[in-house]
């Protein structure tokens, strides 16, 4: 994720998908490159010599939005720049998650990088300085339309570059920005002509939303494919219908990739292969078991959708106006969030659906009609003991919540700025109700895995797979095996744990 120097150095080429993790969640330093410094300071060339011009240019002399109108006075463009700031970091509500933030903070800096903003170099290197020296600004939940980009969310972080605001330091402490800085020794910025706008137009935060979320959803959608081969066997499923011939019928690539790796978790299983051959006497398993790798193929396939639009949107430059090659300086509309918000939306219903069918295939473990002879909830003592009966109710009211976090937030808009912003995005919401859904299908896997789990034992003496076997042996390093009714909620949240660090995966990834 970084380079050698345990570093992520930006400067005009795009940043890859996992350098933004790294930084936003691991806390790789980051640097600029000669490239980037030269290009800051071309860009800067530019908009000092329309500063001086006596025709007015949106955002170096004139106000902004509706007021765009209005020429400033060279004696009044700093304060114009403080005000910006100042009235745009209008959000509201609880502080969202460091990793958010950070990951907005290297996302601006990469487009402040490329040259086509107009800041100055100590305004770049000290955003540079605030991410090396962990100080995070409080970034709030609610404030974004996604257009003119995620203004609320990025005027918070370029108040703190003002030494404005409140922060939260290396370990974590909130305090006010000026303090923060003044412990990392690092100098509060000054704006001048054009800094405000380069620091918040820009659709850096659902973007950084989007990065990490795509990262969470490709690791939760193999532990789905592991969790599902897992309840196939428990359920007396066969593993035909996952071979590969049958799946090169249909090509699609997400699906072939689920069914290969379903494959391989039921490979050698002496549970499958007791009810293989002719004395069997059903014909076709349910649709969520036999339909797995269609549903979390379909998942995958999206998600690649989603991921070739967050690499296009890494090569991005997103500003406005934008300083050209040229010395131009334009007004666009490549701050609208639109490319973003459709992705983090069709996401959204993936998500649903995959936790939606695994909820499925648990309600069936559960059920001693649907079972095939596993005792009813799996309970050790059926009717003293309620085994996993409600916590199928705690998938179903998840399912229930994800289904409604799928409606779509990208088609809603709503005018803003006296009509100037008639039409938004509202991909700000739409990444952070997909964060918010990432977690629900978290919990819906680790109760599949718990369910399952306990099936499997209760098939003894049949042995699972070496995969499954593995899975079901790592969650018993942390929860028992069956017997009497215990507290179950901490049972799942170690099942969470374990999704969550990426050890479950593990029992799939190292065959």
């Amino acid at each position: 994720m970084a380079d050698e120097a345990g570093e992520v150095t930006l400067g005009v080429s795009p940043l890859r998908r996992e350098q933004v993790v790294a930084v936003a969640r691991d806390r790789v330093t980051v640097t600029l490159d000669a490239a980037a410094g030269d290009a800051i300071a071309g860009a800067r060339g530019h908009v000092d010599a329309l500063a001086e011009a006596a025709e007015p240019t949106y955002g170096v002399s004139t106000g902004f939005g509706a007021l765009a109108v209005r020429h400033i006075p060279a004696g009044r463009r700093a304060d114009l720049q403080r005000s910006l700031i100042r009235s745009h970091a209008a959000g509201a509500g609880p502080a969202v998650e460091p990793e958010v933030v950070r990951a907005l903070m290297v996302l601006r800096l990469r487009t402040l990088a490329t040259g086509h903003t107009g800041v100055r170099p100590v305004t770049a290197n000290t955003l540079v300085a605030l991410l090396n020296a962990g100080i995070t600004p409080v970034v709030h939940e609610h404030g974004s339309l996604g257009c003119s980009g995620d203004l609320a969310p990025l005027s918070a972080v370029a108040l703190a570059l003002m030494g404005e605001g409140e922060v939260l330091d290396a370990a974590g402490e909130r305090l006010p920005a000026a303090e923060a800085l003044r412990r990392a020794g690092i100098e509060p910025v000054t704006l001048a002509e054009k800094e405000g706008l380069a620091l918040t137009n820009g659709t850096d935060g659902m973007l950084g939303m989007l990065v990490l979320a795509a990262a969470d959803l490709r690791r939760l959608l193999a532990v789905a494919d592991l969790t599902a081969a897992m309840s196939v066997e428990a359920l007396l499923g066969t593993d035909r219908v996952f071979a590969e011939d049958l799946h090169a019928l249909r090509p699609h690539p997400g699906q072939a990739e689920s069914a290969r790796r379903m494959r391989t978790a039921l490979a050698g299983s002496p549970i499958v292969a007791s009810h293989r051959g002719p004395d069997c006497p059903r014909v076709q398993d349910a649709y969520s078991l036999r339909c797995a790798p269609q549903v979390h193929g379909a998942a995958r396939d999206t998600l690649s959708h989603a991921e070739l639009v967050a690499d296009r949107e890494l090569a991005a430059a997103i500003d406005n106006p934008v300083v050209l090659a040229d010395g131009r300086v334009e007004s666009n509309g490549n701050f609208h969030g639109a490319p973003v918000g459709y992705v983090l939306d069709f996401l959204a219903i993936g998500v649903a659906d995959v936790a939606s069918i695994a909820e499925r295939r648990t309600d069936r473990m559960l059920d001693i009609a649907r079972s095939h002879g596993l005792p009813a909830f799996l309970a050790d003592d059926p009717g003293v003991d309620s085994g996993h009966m409600i916590a199928q109710y705690t998938q179903a009211a998840i399912v229930s919540e994800l289904k409604r976090l799928a409606v779509p937030a990208s088609v809603d808009s709503i005018p803003s700025s006296a009509m100037q912003e008639d039409h938004v995005s509202m991909g700000w919401s739409a990444a952070r109700k997909l964060r918010r859904g990432l977690d629900g299908l978290t919990t819906v896997l680790a109760i599949e895995l718990l369910t399952a789990a306990r099936a499997l034992d209760l098939r003894a003496p049949l042995a699972p797979a070496p995969v499954t076997g593995a899975a079901r042996d790592l969650l018993r390093t942390r929860v028992p095996g069956p017997g009497p009714d215990r507290h179950l909620a901490p049972e799942i949240a170690a099942a969470e744990e374990l999704i969550a660090s990426g050890a479950v995966l593990d029992c799939l990834e190292e065959q």
